[in-house]
């Protein structure tokens, strides 16, 4: 019996030679809306209906931010950075009038300048002149003190630069009392005085009662009195050592001190207690 008595579900055998065997009917492109043999199709159609839908805009999402405030806020944070702004403006302004060479503006209003710079603002630039400070400066008090029993004594030197650079020094945010009062003070005096400390002009005896006001609230912050003690008079003098120039630099200075030594001051009554009136 041939093959074609054992019906069409008979295994062919091996084509005899010259003679093609039946042909295997080749797969046809699958649908493109018929479900994947291997990815079965979700039951409730969920995935199918979330990719129909079109991407979401990124501005319907949750806002952040100032954009997330109510219109009144808005305005009110929009003013906050608008006062911020002019603030700042001002601030730079003043200080590049105060900084710069004297000019129009800045004799025209420098009233106003001097209020808003001092004594916070105020910027040294003394270090990128010309020519720099080249001299270290200290200042030096001493006290007569008398004692109840009717006698007196006189202090040792107290050297008060040395104690504001004490304090400055490794603290990241020092007073500006520690960083000018003593300096201020002393070159107002200088300023105001010459060689042989007498006044000139009208601030000589200003400066010289803000210096000597100075000197006696340090003196009673060091108790330099004692107890029963009080403070009669206050010297004061001055140490200018010059600043050893670089190991490069061809220039000798004078390595010695220069002191200028001022005459004694007596105390009123209500400074003799470390007040200040």
């Amino acid at each position: 019996m041939d093959a074609q008595d054992k019906g069409s579900d008979a295994r062919h055998g091996p084509a005899e030679p010259g003679v093609p065997g039946p042909r295997v009917p080749l797969p046809g492109p699958a649908a493109a809306d018929e479900p994947s043999a291997a990815e079965p199709p979700s039951p409730d159609g969920k995935e199918t209906a979330a990719a129909e839908q079109p991407p979401r805009d990124p501005s319907d999402g949750p806002r952040a931010g100032v954009a997330a405030l109510s219109l009144r806020y808005q305005i009110g944070a929009a003013l906050a950075l608008a006062v911020v702004a002019v603030a700042v403006c001002v601030h730079l302004g003043m200080t590049f009038l105060h900084v710069a060479p004297p000019n129009t503006v800045s004799k025209k209003h420098s009233g106003t300048i001097s209020d808003w710079i001092y004594p916070e603002f105020e910027q040294n630039w003394k270090l990128f002149a010309p020519n720099p400070l080249q001299q270290n400066v200290s200042v030096q008090v001493r006290a007569e003190i008398r004692t109840p029993d009717g006698g007196s004594r006189t202090t040792g030197w107290y050297d008060l630069s040395a104690q504001d650079g004490r304090a400055i020094d490794g603290n990241p945010a020092p007073s500006h009392t520690q960083q000018n009062e003593l300096r201020r003070a002393w070159d107002f005096y200088v300023s105001t005085h010459d060689a042989d400390n007498r006044p000139v002009g009208l601030r000589g005896a200003l400066s010289e009662a803000y210096l000597r006001r100075i000197m006696v609230m340090r003196l009673d912050r060091a108790d330099a009195a004692g107890r029963d003690g009080e403070v009669a008079r206050v010297q004061v003098r001055s140490r200018t050592t010059q600043v050893p120039p670089p190991s490069w630099s061809g220039e000798k200075v004078s390595d010695k001190a220069v002191h200028r030594v001022l005459p004694w001051w007596m105390l009123p009554e209500d400074e003799t207690r470390g007040g200040i009136g």
